[in-house]
C-alpha cells in the first residue's frame, strides 16, 4: 500500500513561517472548510488557502504545483524565502520522507531515516526525482487524476488522443510484461557483450585490410587523374593542333613573302606616279607661260604694248623689252623641253609596271605568322611525347593487391547478430506500445476498468453510457446518439470526470498497490445539482468506510458539514492560512 501520513509546510503559498502540518493517517472523510476573517464579518469562503494542502502534496512529491506555477511563486510573498515543505509516507513497510524547499533550495529523499542519496548527489537532481517517481509508482499526470482530483486539472477527456493513450497505458503498468523486459535484458546483454569480442577478433584484420584498402583507393584515384589529365591533355592538343591545321602555314608564309614583294612595287609605282603628276603640271605651267611670253613677243613686235594695248611709239624702252622678251621665251623654252622630256620618261617607267593583285592572309604580320608555325610544331612534339607517357600508379597498385589482404570470415558474427535481432524483437514484444502482446493485455484490462467506470456513472447519475474502447479511444453516447465530451452539461462533466478518476484509481489499485488518500477539490461544487452531490458523497462515504481510504474533501458547501464526522477548518488571518482539525466551524 501507498500510505500518505502527513504533509507539513512552512512559508509555502498563503501559509507563513510558522509550520502548518496536515495529517492523513487517520482513515476519515475530512471536509475541508475555509474562513477568511481578513474579508471582515464572518469571513469568506474563498481565498483562504484551502487548495494549498494539495499543492504542498503535490510540490513534496513532485517538484511542481497542480497547476502551471512557477516553483518561485510558491513561496510566500511575505516573507520571500526559507520555503520548505515535507512529506512522510509508506510502501509496504519502508519509511519514505521527501523535504523539498526554496531560497535555498532543498532535495533530500530519505528511506528508513537514512538518505538515499550522498551530499553531492542530494539538491535539485533530475536523477533524484526519477528516484522519487519510481518508488512512488506512477507520474505527476497520473497523481492529479488518481489522488489530487482538482477543477484546474484537465480532464482527461480533453486531453489530446495521445496524451490519453498514454496515460491509459501508464495506467495499466504491464507490470509483468516489464519483468521479463527486465530478464531479457540480461539476455541481451550478454549477446552483446560475445558480439564485441566478436569484433576484437577480426578488428586486427579489418584495421589491416582497411589500410591496405584505403591505400589502394588513394593510389587508385591518384592513377584515375593521372590518366584524366593525359587523357584531357591529349584532347587539349590534338583540339588545339586541329584548330593551327585549319590554315596553310607554308602557303601563308609565302603570301607574306609575295605582298611584301608587291607592296615594294606598289611603293616604287606610287613614287612614280606623284612625280609624273607633279612633273605634268609644272610641264602645263611652263606651256601656258611660254604661250604668252610668245603672243606678248608678236604684239611688241608690230608695235603694240602688251601692258595698255597703244602703240609703243610712247615707249621709251620697246626695243629692251623686245629683247627682254626673247630672253625670256628662251629660258622658257629650255625649261619646257625638259619638264617634257622629264614626262615623256616619267610615263615610260609607269608604263613599265606590272603589279599582281595582293594575296589574301589569315594573319596582319609575317611574325604572327612564323609563330603560328612554330606553335603548331611545339603541339605536335607534346602530343607524340604525351601519347607515348606510361601511368607511374599502376605497378604500385598492383604490388599493393598482391600483398594478400586476408580474407574475414562473418559467420559467427552473423549467428550472434541474428540472435540479438531476434532478442530485440523480443523485447519490442514486452515494450512497444504496438505490441500485440500489450494490445491483448489492455484489451482484458479495459473490461475491467469499462465495468468500474459504469459502476461509478450509474451511482453518480450520469445516464450516459461512456466505455474504452480496444484502441483505448473513449465512446460516450446516450440513448445511441455519439457525443462528445464537450456535448455534456458541466455537472454532466463533473459526474464523468469523478466516476473517470474513481475508475482509474480502482484499474491502478488492482494492477499494483492500494493508496490511502484521495483529495478532491471543489468538484462537487461546480456545476453539480444537490442529487449528484448526495451521490457523490455517499460514493465517498463508502470508499472511507468500506476501504479505509483517508478522504479530503474540499468545499464551499457549508451544508456538508452535518454529513461527516471530521471537519478541518482552513482559517486564513493576518495573510496567513492555518490548518485546524479541532477548532468548531463557525457559520
Amino acid at each position: 500500500m501507498l500510505k500518505i501520513k502527513n504533509v507539513s509546510a512552512k512559508n509555502f503559498m498563503s501559509v507563513g513561517n510558522n509550520t502548518q502540518a496536515v495529517n492523513f493517517d487517520n482513515c476519515q472523510l475530512t471536509l475541508v472548510l475555509g474562513h477568511n476573517l481578513d474579508m471582515g464579518g464572518d469571513g469568506s469562503r474563498n481565498g483562504t488557502g484551502k487548495t494549498t494542502i494539495i499543492n504542498a502534496l503535490s510540490y513534496a512529491l513532485y517538484g511542481e504545483a497542480l497547476t502551471n506555477i512557477r516553483r518561485d511563486n510558491l513561496i510566500n510573498k511575505t516573507n520571500g524565502k526559507g520555503m520548505i515543505v515535507t512529506v512522510e509516507f509508506e510502501i509496504e513497510g519502508i519509511e519514505y520522507r521527501i523535504e523539498r524547499g526554496r531560497r535555498p533550495n532543498v532535495l533530500k529523499f530519505m528511506i528508513n531515516g537514512e538518505n538515499a542519496f550522498s551530499e553531492e548527489q542530494q539538491g535539485d537532481s533530475r536523477e533524484t526525482q526519477k528516484e522519487i517517481e519510481k518508488v512512488i509508482g506512477f507520474p505527476h499526470n497520473m497523481f492529479k487524476h488518481l489522488i489530487a482530483l482538482n477543477t484546474y486539472t484537465e480532464p482527461f477527456l480533453s486531453m489530446k488522443n495521445n496524451d490519453q493513450r498514454d496515460m491509459i497505458e501508464q495506467l495499466l503498468g504491464i507490470t509483468e510484461l516489464s519483468q521479463k523486459a527486465e530478464v531479457l535484458k540480461e539476455r541481451q546483454k550478454a549477446t552483446r557483450d560475445a558480439i564485441r569480442e566478436e569484433e576484437l577478433t577480426i578488428n586486427a584484420i579489418q584495421n589491416s585490410n582497411s589500410r591496405i584498402e584505403k591505400n589502394i583507393k588513394e593510389i587508385e584515384s591518384r592513377s584515375k587523374a593521372w590518366e584524366r589529365n593525359k587523357e584531357d591533355k591529349i584532347v587539349e592538343l590534338g583540339e588545339a593542333i586541329i584548330k593551327l591545321e585549319e590554315i596553310d602555314i607554308d602557303a601563308e608564309l609565302e603570301n607574306h613573302k609575295l605582298l611584301t614583294s608587291i607592296k615594294e612595287q606598289q611603293q616604287k609605282f606610287n613614287t612614280v606616279r606623284n612625280d609624273l603628276d607633279t612633273a605634268s603640271r609644272s610641264l602645263g605651267r611652263s606651256l601656258d607661260k611660254l604661250t604668252e611670253l610668245k603672243e606678248d613677243l608678236v604684239d611688241a613686235k608690230d608695235g603694240v604694248c602688251p601692258a595698255c594695248g597703244q602703240e609703243t611709239s610712247h615707249l621709251e624702252t620697246h626695243e629692251e623689252y623686245t629683247l627682254e622678251l626673247e630672253d625670256k621665251i628662251t629660258a622658257e623654252q629650255k625649261y619646257y623641253d625638259e619638264l617634257n622630256s622629264r614626262v615623256s620618261e616619267l610615263e615610260t617607267q609607269k608604263e613599265s609596271f606590272d603589279i599582281p593583285a595582293e594575296p589574301d592572309v589569315h594573319y596582319g604580320s609575317i611574325e604572327n605568322a612564323l609563330q603560328h608555325k612554330h606553335n603548331l610544331d611545339t603541339m605536335r612534339s607534346q602530343l607524340e611525347d604525351k601519347a607515348l607517357e606510361q601511368n607511374p600508379y599502376t605497378e604500385q597498385i598492383e604490388g599493393l593487391k598482391n600483398t594478400g589482404i586476408q580474407e574475414i570470415s562473418f559467420d559467427n558474427m552473423n549467428k550472434l547478430t541474428d540472435l540479438q535481432e531476434h532478442q530485440d524483437f523480443l523485447q519490442k514484444l514486452l515494450t512497444s506500445k504496438d505490441s500485440f502482446i500489450r494490445k491483448k493485455i489492455i484489451d482484458q484490462n479495459i473490461a475491467y476498468l469499462n465495468h468500474r467506470l459504469a459502476h461509478y456513472l450509474d451511482k453518480l447519475g450520469l445516464p450516459h453510457d461512456v466505455k474504452f474502447a480496444s484502441d483505448l479511444g473513449v465512446e460516450i453516447t446516450e440513448y445511441g446518439r455519439d457525443l462528445d465530451f464537450d456535448n455534456l452539461s458541466r455537472g454532466e462533466r463533473n459526474r464523468l470526470i469523478l466516476g473517470l478518476s474513481w475508475a482509474f484509481r480502482d484499474m491502478y489499485e488492482s494492477l499494483n498497490r492500494p493508496m490511502n488518500l484521495m483529495c478532491v477539490d471543489e468538484l462537487i461544487d461546480s456545476g453539480m445539482d444537490s442529487m449528484g452531490v448526495e451521490n457523490a458523497l455517499g460514493i465517498l462515504k463508502k470508499m472511507n468506510r468500506e476501504q479505509g481510504k483517508n478522504i479530503m474533501l474540499i468545499s464551499h458547501k457549508e451544508e456538508l458539514v452535518g454529513r461527516v464526522n471530521n471537519v478541518l477548518t482552513v482559517v486564513k488571518e493576518g495573510g496567513f492560512t492555518a490548518y485546524n482539525t479541532d477548532t468548531e466551524y463557525v457559520d
